[in-house]
């Protein structure tokens, strides 16, 4: 009789070793097949216990696939071996997609004592997969074997990147060092969770309750309305004389670029900026020291002279001293135009009686600024950008380029009442895939803005496996009586996690760890911030820009007095991103361990890079959830590295047609489609027929005559 290929054997051992999980109960929504419209996640049926029972669950799993590895005499190949591997942890890797998103997004008291509980536990298990001796050898013995295997492109660049990602997880090295390295990993997996939720907790736990109408004296009406109804939701009233302004971004922001009181400015700024640093149990400034110094002694156990060097060998940087030139490239000539913008803004603050320019003065007065010198009111731009007919536009801009169709859907469950969900189909109708849209701020999400995927598309058995994609935003919400109404900011960002959810969305690769946004840090960012620049094209913006009570289309006057202002305050704007990326370059280009208090090191640090002190580190240490819990670490610069690729990107579409059918065609093909398929920077040239140039992005920004 034939003896049964090792697939076939791998999966019957597989399923025998199923019933061994712990306490599977056989209801877990989690594990059972989704049946839902699209096999969307059955978010009606999920609770925070079935998550315990799912990841145990599948770890058990992706365990007992890959013992099958070992388990016959055949000697490895990449079908026995490296697809085995890939295929191992597609349960796991499904459940924590589920968990991980939620904590971000809605999370609870349960869900953050969960994280802690399985952040070793994860650890560890990854840390005795890639550690095993058993299973690296078979790696190696493939990857050694590579050239003779006559492989598809593909199949190469797995077998390449899982390669790699053993190597980098210490699978050579000694045992002593793996038992080391254990300990760190575990540690530093439960410290960046314990990070975000100090930082969520600190958020949540500040508010500026005005009671005195005089207070809000230089609040346009809309800024007034939502703290009001801020207020009212807090005390569970319809109506109230009260007004609560928070840390979210979109409270504070308005609340320091028009309040004429400078005591509460500086009230809320001192808070925002406090985040971490006070003297509670949500005190980040030692977890800060110790996970920059863990990753310091990880990257030296692995054989790099800093994490830096350890993170940015898989990046298109290559190592610290570029990115470092770079920035400090950028630096020399931003820094000279914020000095500049600076002295303007103290002439008007003088006027006001102010000698000393703060932190909390400079979107105050450079808001009035704006309007002297281009007669150009931010909250004015506002009524032209109700969410609805941005996000409506944004999809016909998208259709223009690609095809996509956008169609809501409402029998999809989702894990909160205000999560959308949309069907997307290309031109032809063929179904792509589904995004979910979670845009408004409350207690139970984190900061900022995302785009994360609750499944990846990849390919199984040759069919494609249909992508699920959201998007995560906290955006100004609507008030009783006007619409959730956009900053000219909010816009653009939406614009930009759009871009990356069409990374994920159009992937069409074979295996589910190259797809879509599995690139480098400093390439994931190209297709994000290219469609940023349709956000405000004047072409774009006649399509969707239209006041929200008149339906009249945004005057040619206003988009002029845009334009006219483009480069206006971009001193402050690039000073305040690129001292930040130098802060992230300091803590982690480092050779020796921090010895000093974190409020010392970034004094320090802004002293040498002579940081304006009315111009705050765009997020200081406390609050770096990018480089301290949400894996940027050595690699916030990523942003404006790949600013440059998407700058010379859209130089295409300026000479050949905003809408060119042709440019759209090979962008798609050769970076959207792509994934992490091929090096990044071979496909860009694809697209672009040369190497990026850094002449559009200094033009761009104004640092060079455009």
């Amino acid at each position: 009789m034939k003896k049964p290929t090792f697939l076939i054997m791998a999966f019957i051992v597989f399923q025998q070793t199923m019933g061994l999980s712990q306490n599977y109960s056989g209801t877990n929504p989690l594990l059972l097949p989704y049946t839902a419209q699209y096999g969307a996640v059955p978010f009606d049926k999920i609770q925070p216990h079935h998550f315990e029972e799912a990841i145990y669950y599948g770890m058990d799993m992706q365990m007992a696939g890959l013992k099958g590895m070992h388990a016959f005499e055949e000697d490895p190949t990449f079908e026995n071996t490296i697809e085995v591997i890939e295929k191992s942890s597609e349960v796991l890797d499904q459940v924590l997609a589920i968990f991980y998103n939620l904590t971000n997004a809605n999370t609870s008291p349960e869900m953050q004592e969960l994280a802690k509980k399985f952040a070793p536990i994860i650890s560890n298990h990854r840390d005795a997969l890639i550690m095993s001796e058993e299973f690296s050898g078979r790696v190696l013995k493939v990857y050694n074997n590579r050239s003779s295997l006559n492989l598809k492109p593909e199949q190469l660049k797995l077998l390449e990147e899982t390669y790699k990602r053993f190597k980098r997880g210490g699978a050579f090295i000694s045992a002593d060092d793996k038992q080391t390295l254990q300990a760190i990993n575990q540690k530093m997996s439960t410290m960046a969770l314990v990070f975000g939720d100090n930082v969520l907790a600190e958020t949540n736990s500040y508010r500026l309750i005005i009671e005195d109408p005089k207070d809000l004296a230089g609040l346009p009406e809309s800024v007034i309305s939502a703290a009001m109804a801020k207020a009212a939701k807090a005390e569970k009233q319809t109506q109230i004389n009260k007004w609560v302004f928070d840390l979210s971004n979109s409270s504070v922001m308005p609340f320091l670029q028009y309040a004429d009181n400078r005591a509460l400015r500086k009230e809320i700024m001192e808070a925002y900026l406090s985040r971490g640093n006070n003297d509670n149990q949500y005190n980040n400034e030692e977890a800060i020291k110790s996970l920059a110094n863990l990753r310091l002694a990880k990257a030296q156990l692995l054989g790099y002279e800093s994490h830096a060097a350890f993170v940015l060998e898989e990046s298109m940087a290559k190592d610290p001293e570029t990115v470092k030139e770079l920035l400090n490239n950028i630096w020399e000539v931003a820094r000279p135009m914020a000095m500049k913008e600076e002295e303007e803004l103290k002439a008007l603050a003088r006027l006001d009686g102010i000698t000393t320019l703060e932190a909390w003065d400079w979107r105050y007065y450079t808001e009035k600024l704006r309007k002297q010198k281009y007669d150009l009111d931010e909250e004015q731009l506002r009524a032209y950008f109700e969410l609805e007919k941005v996000r409506d536009g944004m999809f016909g801009t998208i259709n223009k380029l690609f095809g996509l169709q956008f169609k809501p859907v409402n029998n999809v469950p989702v894990y909160h009442e205000e999560v959308e969900v949309f069907e997307v189909r290309e031109s032809d109708g063929k179904y792509v895939g589904i995004l979910y849209m979670d845009l408004f701020p409350r207690a139970s999400k984190r900061g900022g803005a995302w785009m994360t995927s609750f499944r990846k598309q990849y390919k199984l058995g040759g069919q494609m496996v249909h992508p699920h994609i959201s998007i995560v935003c906290n955006f100004t919400r609507p008030t009783e009586d006007k619409p959730a109404l956009l900053s000219a900011d909010e816009v653009t960002t939406l614009y930009h996690e759009m871009g990356h959810a069409l990374h994920g969305l159009l992937s069409n690769v074979e295996f589910r760890s190259l797809s879509g946004t599995s690139v480098p840090r400093d390439f994931v960012e190209l297709p994000s911030q290219i469609l940023e620049n349709w956000a405000m094209h004047p072409t774009v913006l006649k399509t969707y820009a239209r006041h929200y009570k008149t339906n009249e289309v945004i005057p040619d006057a206003l988009i002029q007095k845009m334009e006219n202002s483009k480069y206006f305050n971009m001193g402050f704007i690039t000073s305040e991103y690129v001292a930040a990326s130098l802060l992230d370059m300091a803590y982690h280009n480092r050779t020796e361990p921090i010895q000093v208090s974190v409020r010392d090191f970034e004094y320090e640090n802004s002293r040498q890079i002579g940081l304006p002190n009315a111009i705050p580190y765009r997020y200081k240490s406390t609050y770096f959830n990018h480089i301290f819990s949400g894996g940027y670490s050595a690699g916030y610069y990523s942003y404006i590295y790949a600013e440059i690729l998407d700058a010379d990107a859209f130089d295409a579409f300026k000479t050949k047609g905003l809408f060119d059918p042709s440019t759209a065609k090979s962008f798609r093909k050769n970076i959207l489609e792509k994934g992490g398929t091929e090096d990044p920077l071979e496909l860009y040239i694809k697209f672009r027929g040369q190497k990026p140039q850094i002449g559009p992005l200094m033009s761009r920004r104004g640092l060079a005559k455009p």
